[in-house]
């Protein structure tokens, strides 16, 4: 989606919006006149991200706020926030995350470190923040997966990874975790008739600092990305947009995937993504929604 339609006097959050995807995301949206809320764990380095986009875009509409997905309390106190705003929400963009630390990290909560914070943090800030998206006419949900979420599987035995860790497969079950998330979502939006719009994207392979900065945790010094082992690739700016076209597309439709359109969904413009067999099971996403809710604490309003 080169283009991103007028999106003036439309209020939108954007999770990890201080690099990657997240700040492209950010940056386009604002271009087009959003009013976005970058939402970021350290507020310094979203500050600097702000300042980029008045930077290139001066009269762009931007705020940064506090938000750490690591950590409930924080993820409730953002929402609460936006919420005290009274204002409708247009959009949220659930982007940020974390990718295949070397070891067993946990969230302040206890929680596996990718679990907790690529799909529990999304889930529980969806729910707390969907009084102030029904507040708007036309509200979305736009989740980013990843195409790691092709062989994930929910352990619902070992949701934690108490037992085995394994970087790569916590991460594709937090990936996967996050389509059902979207898909479920979209379910339950029909079954009781809101306007919301529920989608879902993941964005190939992108150039990113997520590949390095995960694997990076609990070294003395950084990982060097793996990216040059990769022989395709592709920039920030057309991996964002699949995540662009899922949160403001014109014609994406709830409970649809968004991807690159080239071979294997590695790279090129966006297009309507297979959804992978891993995440066609209803039965399977009504029942990780159910102890998502016992372990955040959250629903959605009845």
């Amino acid at each position: 989606m080169p283009k991103i339609p007028d999106q003036t006097g439309r209020r939108i959050v954007v999770t990890g919006a201080n690099s990657g995807t997240g700040k492209e995301t950010a940056t386009r949206l604002a271009e087009a006149g959003a009013s976005v809320v970058i939402a970021v764990r350290t507020p310094s380095k979203g500050e600097d991200a702000a300042a980029a986009i008045r930077q290139a875009h001066p009269h762009a509409d931007v705020e940064v706020r506090e938000l750490d997905l690591a950590d409930l309390s924080s993820v409730r106190r953002f929402a609460a926030g936006i919420l005290a705003d009274d204002r409708p929400l247009d959009v949220l963009v659930n982007n940020a995350g974390v990718m295949a630390p070397p070891e067993r990290f946990e969230t302040v909560d206890g929680f596996e470190l990718q679990f907790g914070t690529n799909y529990l943090g999304p889930f529980a800030l969806t729910n707390l923040l969907m009084p102030a998206l029904l507040k708007a006419s036309a509200p979305r949900v736009a989740t980013m997966s990843s195409i790691a979420a092709v062989p994930g599987r929910i352990r619902f035995d070992d949701l934690q990874w108490t037992r085995g860790y394994s970087p790569w497969r916590a991460y594709a079950q937090s990936k996967l975790a996050d389509l059902l998330l979207a898909l479920h979502l979209h379910t339950l939006s029909v079954e009781v008739d809101w306007p919301l719009v529920s989608t879902a994207a993941h964005p190939g392979y992108t150039r990113t600092n997520l590949q390095s900065a995960g694997r990076s945790l609990g070294r003395s010094k950084p990982v060097a990305s793996r990216q040059r082992a990769w022989p395709v690739t592709q920039d920030v700016a057309q991996g964002s947009e699949p995540i662009l076209y899922a949160a403001v597309g014109p014609n994406a439709t709830g409970g649809a995937y968004y991807g690159p359109s080239g071979p294997f969904g590695i790279v090129g413009p966006a297009t309507t993504a297979s959804i992978p067999r891993s995440a066609r099971s209803a039965d399977l996403a009504r029942s990780l929604w159910a102890v998502a809710e016992d372990l955040t604490g959250t629903h959605l309003p009845a």
